[in-house]
């Protein structure tokens, strides 16, 4: 080959060399370019295919500790992971600044966002799943309705209750708390919301309340309507009937109304309403649908059944194991009754009064986390700690995870209400949300149990 031939093939080969090397370095740049504009979620495991880790999440959450699925996730990942329950691949959090900025983000960078088997159940005009403006409205009409447990009629028809319940307890030997508890707020909030008294219809709604809460936390199978002997397919038929109940109370309300041909004084629009049923159909000119308000009636008698009932009864488990809080409590009690006089009715005055009281409360909360955490849906992409949760990303925000931390409270899993002496760790608490979906019955939810406890310690062992 001569000298040209042999000049030509050495070009030749090293174009084809800096090809090469252009092509691998383009190759590299892309990569490390979708690298960088591929969004850096947390981390953690998806679990099986579809079901993911609900699975795992519900047995947990079925006995008494369920903290090893927060905990193990927690120590390999850190406080916010990656996790799929319920049917899509959600980001957990446990991480106490994280979880403030969602509850103060709703309605901008987050929704309100739940699993179907409870958006199902509730329905889709219930408080908890409404947005924005029609959120605004019907949380406002809560307040009103519940958010002022300072008026004397209420705060009476509360004691009523209450002692009319315990006086069913003295000739018995055994009582089953939880049941009893459950009794007192499920009629206090049928009262609340459409005035009926204690009776053969309240106790027959409440059975079929029982099976419809016992589906929010189950797996709702395709034509579970079709399967009545699941959990789910048992629950949607209580809804059903709970539903119906609600309607009729509604619909003969509504048909009163219509007999008096809209006339009316000049002071029934200043005296205070009778009931919830009574507030939506007074409300921006009667513009509540019939589905409106059975939705919103069956949402909170949800969130006054369960939640209040069962924090009464844990707080009567945390003081029985607590002697030295058992006995502070009574002698707070005592010493206010010396003061009172006996069988004087409770006033707002006595209420605040109960400092102790409150701290028993602040801690059965704290350590118990009846509501465990909110799920939200990420509206835009979000970025915390160099990770970056995706537009449309469903997020759960836990306060149990962050009220049980050790880092926030000392001996966290050790019931101790004086730590609330000093309000320690009280701008990390959060057993009620936060943001503008703050629960509207809490400070009814506190005089309750408050009630409940002082006439408890003063009349039983």
């Amino acid at each position: 080959m001569d000298a040209g031939a042999l000049q030509l093939a050495a070009a030749a080969v090293a174009i084809v060399v800096v090809a090469a090397l252009v092509c691998r370095w383009f190759l590299v740049a892309c990569a490390v370019g979708v690298r960088k504009q591929r969004p850096r979620l947390p981390p953690g495991s998806t679990g099986l295919p579809l079901i993911g880790e609900t699975l795992r999440l519900i047995s947990a959450y079925k006995t008494p500790n369920p903290e090893p699925f927060i905990d193990e996730r927690v120590a390999r990942h850190g406080g916010v992971f990656t996790t799929h329950i319920f049917g899509e691949r959600t980001v957990f959090s446990a991480d106490p600044a994280f979880n403030r900025l969602l509850l103060a983000a709703e309605g901008r960078a987050v929704s309100c966002s739940y699993p179907s088997s409870i958006t199902t159940l509730l329905g889709a005009h219930s408080l908890l799943l409404k947005r924005g403006t029609a959120h605004k409205r019907l949380h406002s009409l809560t307040l009103t309705r519940l958010g002022r447990p300072a008026s004397q009629p209420l705060l009476a028809h509360i004691e009523r209750l209450v002692l009319a319940t315990m006086r069913q307890w003295e000739p018995t030997a055994t009582v089953r708390l939880l049941d009893e508890a459950k009794k007192i707020t499920f009629n206090l909030t049928v009262k609340q919301l459409v005035s009926i008294e204690p009776g053969p219809w309240t106790e027959s709604l409440r059975r079929e309340y029982v099976k419809l809460i016992d589906g929010f936390f189950s797996i709702p199978f395709p034509f579970a309507s079709f399967l009545p002997f699941t959990t789910y397919g048992q629950a949607l038929k209580s809804r059903k009937k709970v539903a119906g109940a609600l309607r009729e109370v509604i619909r003969k309300r509504m048909e009163e109304r219509g007999e008096e041909n809209g006339v009316k004084e000049e002071m029934d629009g200043k005296r205070e309403k009778k009931d919830m049923v009574e507030e939506l159909l007074e409300a921006e000119g009667g513009s509540f649908s019939e589905e409106e308000m059975v939705d919103f009636c069956l949402s909170l008698l949800v969130a006054g059944y369960e939640t209040t009932s069962v924090l009464m009864t844990v707080a009567v488990k945390f003081l029985t194991e607590t002697p030295a809080a058992l006995a502070q409590l009574k002698e707070e009690h005592e010493n206010m009754t010396k003061m009172k006089g006996e069988n004087q009715p409770l006033e707002w005055v006595d209420y605040k009064s109960m400092t102790f009281t409150q701290s028993v409360i602040n801690e059965t909360l704290r350590v118990a986390n009846i509501i465990g955490g909110v799920f939200r849906r990420a509206n835009t992409d979000i970025h915390f700690k160099g990770y970056t949760i995706p537009k449309g990303c469903k997020i759960f925000a836990s306060f149990r995870a962050v009220h049980l931390n050790n880092e926030h409270y000392e001996n966290a899993r050790t019931f101790d209400p004086w730590r609330w002496q000093n309000e320690v760790g009280a701008n990390l608490f959060t057993p009620f949300g936060g943001g503008p979906r703050l629960c509207p019955g809490y400070e009814l939810a506190r005089v309750v149990i408050s009630v409940f406890l002082h006439h408890l310690v003063l009349r039983f062992r």
